[in-house]
């Protein structure tokens, strides 16, 4: 069972202020990931994670989503990669500290796009880490693009990527909310593509800074994932309360469904 797991930017930093890290939910989290492990010895995971109030607030401030042409655009490129870098630095300690085979790869160091889409990206460090029984831990980053110059590319893109090449079981997105609000404020169990229409014009963006769409474009990505993988359910979900994650690991589907397929969530 490979499930791509993402702890999102909204989860693990505060992403209305900038360079604000939450330890005591990555900390948990890690706990509650080490705990599933134990539940089901047949589990792996990719663990990838949002750049939250680093990585975007410095993608803001310099436009880099926009594309990348001036000297001072590039020196903002690197900015917004060595933000998204200084908080996996963060992330990772907390991870190995509750025993988990971890080992970090840096999307930019090989992912290549064309016009803000993920073209290329070394696949075979990630299945060989899996293969060694380690769990590859990725996170949103930027990319050299062959149109634009330089691209942000979020963790769901990298997913969107990875499917092909690792086909996962299942991917779990994590945030601080506890899954995709209708117009109403109710949860919707499940969306497909037979209702997606109806419910489109209720998602919003973040409620903090983000550059790659929010809520409403993590959806959508999901939604042409589920479409081009027949049979991938993704759940988006919450990781604020105790015990979320690990109920979900071990195969709840606490929050919303994603499918190509209807049915009961």
């Amino acid at each position: 069972m490979l499930i791509f797991l993402k702890l999102g930017g909204s989860l693990i930093t505060d992403k209305q202020t900038p360079g604000h890290f939450r330890p005591e939910i990555v900390r948990r989290a890690a706990q509650e990931i080490a705990e599933a492990l134990v539940d089901r010895p047949d589990l792996r995971l990719v663990i990838g994670h949002g750049s939250g109030s680093f990585g975007h607030a410095a993608a803001q401030q310099y436009g880099t989503a926009d594309g990348v042409h001036t000297a001072a655009d590039w020196r903002g490129f690197a900015e917004v990669s060595n933000a998204a870098r200084s908080l996996n630095a963060l992330v990772m300690p907390e991870l190995i500290a509750a025993g988990l085979p971890v080992l970090s790869l840096q999307p930019s160091a090989s992912a290549q796009c064309h016009n803000g889409r993920l073209e290329s990206m070394a696949t075979a460090p990630i299945g060989a880490a899996l293969d060694h029984g380690l769990i590859p831990v990725i996170f949103g980053d930027v990319a050299l693009d062959s149109v634009r110059g330089g691209a942000i590319v979020s963790t769901e893109a990298l997913f969107f990527y990875l499917v092909a090449h690792l086909h996962p079981d299942r991917i779990i997105l994590l945030g601080d909310m506890d899954g995709v609000y209708d117009a109403a404020g109710a949860i919707i169990p499940r969306i497909t593509p037979d209702n997606y229409v109806t419910i489109a014009a209720a998602l919003h963006g973040s409620h903090g800074t983000d550059v790659t769409g929010g809520m409403a474009a993590k959806v959508r990505t999901m939604l042409a994932l589920a479409e081009r993988a027949p049979g991938l359910e993704s759940i988006i979900g919450g990781g604020t309360a105790p015990g979320q994650l690990r109920a979900i690991l071990n195969g709840g589907s606490s929050g919303t469904v994603i499918s190509a397929e209807s049915g009961t969530a």
